[in-house]
């Protein structure tokens, strides 16, 4: 690829600079998974040498931590909408909310995953401090919603927003497995229940999380 990259001079320039390379880093992963994507691929998506790239992201980590942010920015409004436009709130009509907001955004799911894994581990602090803050922000903004909508304590409702998310992480990489491993399961029968259907796990898991705390909540326990 001809190499049409010109370093940007301004601060407005810079930032649209850095828009490209997170939307560019954005479709590669959608397409194709976190895991596969090399900061040269990004580069070489926009016309950019990888040693340019890195005056705008210090590793390829970084970048989808950016990413993993704007996610929570994406899908806490989305879920609180749902929440409220539920009629009467229940566990399963909230566990269905958070299903349905979570598997609706498959690369927020998929980075759920690789937060604590390896998107956190090579980048500086400061980064770290900064994604962290966003995703707070957002898990207290649905938390309150939760309270007020079906009478969960803060800390249960916290327990199931991490529990929604973490869970959301891990069963997206198993119903989405390589392509050599989903052959595999389409040739052996008895491996075929390794691909799991996300969301109604989801609902099952959340539903009965909820389920629980309510009814030790009417306990007064």
């Amino acid at each position: 690829m001809t190499n049409t990259f010109q370093r940007a001079r301004s601060a407005e320039a810079k930032e649209q600079r850095e828009n490209d390379i997170l939307q560019a880093a954005r479709r590669l992963a959608a397409e194709q998974g976190i895991r596969a994507i090399t900061l040269t691929e990004i580069a070489n998506t926009i016309g950019m040498h990888k040693s340019a790239l890195l005056r705008y992201f210090e590793t390829r980590e970084q970048i989808f931590l950016v990413l993993a942010g704007q996610g929570w920015r994406e899908w806490s409004p989305a879920l609180r909408a749902a929440l409220e436009e539920i009629e009467t709130p229940g566990s399963q009509t909230v566990a269905e909310a958070f299903a349905r907001t979570l598997v609706a955004r498959p690369l927020f799911c998929d980075l759920l995953a690789h937060v604590p894994l390896n998107l956190e581990r090579n980048v500086s602090v400061e980064r770290v401090r900064a994604f962290k803050l966003i995703a707070l922000e957002e898990v207290a903004a649905i938390a309150a919603k939760l309270e007020g909508r079906i009478g969960l304590s803060r800390a249960q409702a916290v327990n199931i927003i991490s529990t929604a998310t973490s869970m959301a992480g891990a069963l997206w990489q198993m119903a989405t497995p390589g392509p050599d491993v989903a052959r595999l399961y389409r040739e052996e029968p008895l491996l075929a229940h390794a691909v799991v259907d996300v969301e109604s796990r989801l609902v099952d898991i959340l539903s009965g999380l909820m389920t629980g705390y309510l009814a030790k909540n009417c306990l007064g326990t």
